[in-house]
């Protein structure tokens, strides 16, 4: 089902996120600003070798993000686009002699991160979003800064302080209150401290990326793009519960002016290469999205080429295929885990939801029925003031498909919304199997006369084609589009 990273709305929706991933990263970088790598000053290494000096922790935990991000996207244009870019912001770095290994993972995600070992990551989804070599060097360069600081040996040395402050608070006030405030007050430390990393690379990546004659302000557009795009994702939907002095990352206006204020050693804005043209032509061609061995998202509905089967949720889901579970949120604060388990055939899927992996259950609740001609059974759970909806399908192959739905409120509008997703399961036959196609990113140029509508009427299998044209190509809607401008659009040739 291919991994998609997106900013989960609601703790039912984090905790369904969690339980999808099921990784514990140990992560330099971050999942905002990051990127890409190389290997000494003007060569990148795009293979699935260790990156010279990682030790065995960092191999591994390399082998499994390529895993959890749907492998490695192998494209030479891509590459080799990306190859010049990385080199001048290696030579222009601290360390130039730092051996880094970049990796481009096969998700739709806008995500990158670092390991210490030089492993350097970026999926194809930031590639896709970003708009010019700038701004794709300003996330290589804030990824290469946290390996230079030594962000992750630092954390996990405070990580540890932390605890251990945490673990004598403990050990001598026995009272709850005072404990629950000593463990509150290590999570501060560690969050700030997390902040102020971030910052740092920030700081270094700017100061490298201008000092490589790229734009330096890239970053502090890239960070604005990357928020307008998290807005379009969301849009309708409830926001995070978690509050702002925990998240691990600054705001995104703090770090956007900082980042102004770093690109201000420089001179002022239109200092520096931009380079959008070559960048554009690079990723031309691109797949955008989910890759069809993954299944496909199209609007509402999610289609899996490989099992045969389909599901569509109801209007205002935003749908995310991870690589271990399909997830989806809504309007409401609705969060829906979608996946997969081996049961034999003919297994009792009433006694299946019985049989101890759900806590809360109401067995009173159970139904069996049928969906689309394929056995089916239902139930309702209330846990830990969540209430959720659980429903399993026993397809004709060799799976059985779990939906599991969760809400603060257990209202008819929710139960109205998990019945409608259960009963549009499908299989999909051969013919509109067929008529499925991947879809990439095309670069077009403005004519003259064209405007932001025109060229959005070319975007097809993507949900809210304006509205996504014009956050992928950072169009200002009061702007003109100026004859001769490259632009990206979305669609299945």
């Amino acid at each position: 089902m291919g991994l998609f990273f997106l900013r989960q709305r609601g703790e039912a929706a984090q905790r369904l996120a969690l339980a999808a991933l099921g990784l514990a990263l140990l992560l330099a970088g971050c999942s905002s600003l990051t990127g890409p790598a190389a290997t000494g000053p003007t060569a990148t290494v795009f293979s699935d070798q260790p990156a010279p000096g990682a030790t065995p922790v960092d191999t591994e935990e390399n082998a499994r993000i390529v895993a959890a991000y749907g492998g490695v996207y192998h494209d030479p244009q891509v590459e080799q686009m990306l190859l010049p870019i990385v080199s001048r912001i290696v030579a222009a770095s601290e360390k130039p002699d730092q051996p880094y290994r970049i990796t481009i993972l096969n998700a739709p995600a806008i995500n990158a991160f670092a390991l210490p070992g030089g492993y350097l990551y970026v999926t194809r989804g930031l590639l896709a979003l970003a708009n010019d070599s700038s701004e794709v060097a300003a996330v290589l360069a804030h990824e290469m800064g946290h390996i230079i600081a030594n962000h992750a040996e630092q954390r996990q040395m405070m990580a540890q302080q932390v605890m251990a402050a945490a673990g004598a608070a403990t050990d001598v006030v026995h009272d709850a209150a005072s404990q629950q405030l000593a463990l509150a007050a290590s999570q501060r430390t560690l969050a700030s401290f997390s902040r102020q990393q971030e910052l740092e690379a920030d700081s270094i990546g700017i100061r490298d990326i201008g000092k490589a004659g790229y734009d330096p302000y890239a970053a502090a557009r890239f960070l604005t793009q990357m928020a307008d795009y998290s807005t379009f994702r969301a849009s309708g939907t409830v926001q995070d519960k978690e509050p702002d002095f925990l998240a691990t990352h600054p705001s995104t206006p703090e770090r956007v002016a900082f980042a102004k204020q770093a690109a201000s050693a420089f001179g002022q804005p239109g200092v520096g290469d931009v380079d959008r043209d070559r960048y554009l032509e690079g990723i031309d061609g691109m797949v955008f999205g989910d890759d069809p061995s993954q299944g496909f998202v199209r609007d509402r509905s999610f289609i899996h080429p490989g099992l045969g089967i389909a599901f569509t949720v109801p209007p205002g889901f935003v749908i995310d295929n991870t690589s271990e579970a399909v997830l989806a949120t809504g309007t409401d604060g609705t969060a829906l885990r979608f996946d997969a388990v081996g049961l034999a055939q003919g297994t009792d899927l009433a006694d299946y939801l019985k049989s101890g992996w759900i806590n809360g259950l109401d067995p009173n609740s159970i139904q069996s029925f049928s969906v689309n001609g394929l056995q089916a059974a239902s139930a309702r759970a209330q846990a830990k003031g969540w209430f959720f909806q659980i429903a399993v399908v026993q397809s004709r192959g060799p799976a059985t498909y779990r939906f599991i739905f969760a809400n603060e409120t257990g209202n008819d509008a929710f139960n109205a919304e998990a019945s409608a997703t259960v009963n549009s399961f499908r299989t999909v036959g051969q013919d509109e199997l067929a008529a499925l196609k991947a879809l990439h990113i095309h670069i077009v140029t403005a004519q003259a006369g064209d405007t932001e509508a025109i060229v959005a009427r070319r975007m097809r299998g993507v949900d809210r084609p304006r509205e996504l044209f014009q956050v992928l190509n950072d169009l200002d809607p009061n702007v003109a589009i100026e004859a001769g401008t490259k632009l990206k659009i979305v669609d299945d040739r």
